[in-house]
């Protein structure tokens, strides 16, 4: 599978190129963004890195690492990205909207979009883990169709459509 640009009403998303390193650390600028989900702001040269990666693959048969950042298309500029780790027909999705963007429902409007991207490639399963203390994720995941299950991985929650 290959990520292809998608939109929703306000948003574009656009295949992961390392030239949007720049752009995404500013993004991903404020360590609040990581109060639930562990680590720093990563830097422009860490991003280069990671994004290289990202773009060439897991190198395994059968697994697709997919990564998207989320433009605002009135304003033309980056605001986040969703990502999906699919193998077979099941895809683990996950979303980042920059602090700056957030409370929009850009969020919400993205992962919708990424599920129904992979609804139409044909995922059969999409799941996502949630810190059990993240309540915007929770309503994403939810907005987009997921339902919260009973169990943990790696001690978040573990939602799935």
């Amino acid at each position: 599978m290959i990520a292809t640009t998608f939109a929703s009403e306000r948003l574009v998303m656009q295949p992961l190129q390392v030239e949007y390193a720049d752009a995404m650390a500013e993004v991903l600028a404020d360590p609040a963004l990581y109060t639930f989900t562990g680590g720093e702001p990563p830097t422009v040269e860490s991003l280069v890195e990671r994004y290289r990666r990202q773009v060439a693959g897991p190198g395994r048969e059968g697994e697709s690492w997919l990564n998207w950042v989320i433009s605002v298309t009135q304003y033309d500029t980056l605001a986040g990205y969703v990502q999906a780790t699919v193998i077979g027909d099941e895809a683990e999705i996950a979303w980042v909207v920059g602090t700056s963007w957030q409370g929009q429902g850009f969020a919400k409007e993205a992962a919708i979009a990424l599920v129904g991207w992979l609804d139409a490639h044909g995922a059969q399963r999409i799941t996502a883990t949630i810190h059990p203390d993240h309540t915007a994720s929770a309503g994403v995941a939810a907005a987009a169709g997921l339902s919260k299950t009973d169990q943990l991985v790696d001690g978040e929650i573990l939602w799935v459509r």
